[in-house]
């Protein structure tokens, strides 16, 4: 038994002091390594944002596939637990949307029709009585037409705030899962029911490309989905912790 806690005790450490690690790299390029020292500080400090967290699909709805069968929904739960460990680790607030592999459709709703609409209306209904809450919504793309296509990408709602995180996590991944393959945040369109219809600021993160075989094996690692989370949620305090003129982005389009 000790043995067992200890290695518990060993495991939580690193995965604090990795965290630590990369949050210190992130602040260090964007020239904020004071960031750190104003969060939450002071009486004019806002309330902590509730993060709701979004493992997209689940259940009879596995989302994309992989050729070797890999679905979707089972990559998503994954990383977005570690996001919520690395939040609660940091002392952030988090509301997760599903903790197995469900879809989180009413009761008593059959065909996977009719849970799929009741599953996003359900998922649109918990952020929007989330008080003060902001979403992450965790996905996996999939291009079979061009295999070689890959690496993880930020998209964004229309509401305020939106654009600014999405672009720092965005950063964020470029320079920790994308170098050499940076992408480009962009704007969600409103075919996305759940991003179209919270009034809340979200993001949706395509961590990787299901299609292309090698970042398949790499989204089935745990250290990779811990990397994924651990960059999420520095992205995510870097936002927290200063405005866009301090970041030294250009958010306009």
């Amino acid at each position: 038994m000790f043995f067992v806690m200890r290695k518990r005790h060993i495991a939580l450490f690193l995965s604090a002091a990795s965290c630590l690690v990369i949050l210190a790299a992130i602040w260090w390029e964007s020239g904020l390594p004071e960031a750190a020292e104003t969060m939450g500080n002071g009486p004019s400090a806002a309330p902590a944002r509730v993060i709701v967290i979004d493992a997209g699909h689940g259940g009879a709805d596995g989302g994309a596939v992989a050729d070797d069968g890999t679905t979707e929904a089972e990559i998503n739960l994954a990383v977005a637990k570690k996001l919520e460990a690395v939040f609660d680790l940091l002392g952030c607030e988090t509301v997760m949307v599903r903790q197995e592999d469900v879809s989180v459709h009413s009761d008593g709703v059959e065909g996977l029709r009719n849970q799929k609409v009741s599953d996003i209306h359900n998922r649109v209904e918990l952020v929007n009585s989330t008080e003060n809450s902001i979403l992450v919504s965790i996905h996996q793309n999939s291009l079979p037409q061009v295999k070689s296509v890959h690496g993880a990408q930020v998209f964004y709602n229309a509401e305020d705030g939106a654009a600014e995180l999405a672009a720092i996590v965005q950063q964020a991944l470029n320079r920790s899962i994308n170098p050499g393959n940076e992408k480009q945040e962009k704007p969600i369109g409103s075919s996305v029911y759940l991003m179209a219809h919270i009034d809340t600021p979200g993001i949706l993160i395509e961590c990787g490309f299901l299609s292309n075989a090698q970042e398949t094996q790499q989204l089935k690692e745990d250290a990779y989905q811990t990397r994924l989370a651990l960059t999420i949620a520095a992205g995510y305090l870097q936002y927290e912790t200063t405005d866009s003129e301090a970041s030294g982005i250009d958010y306009e389009e």
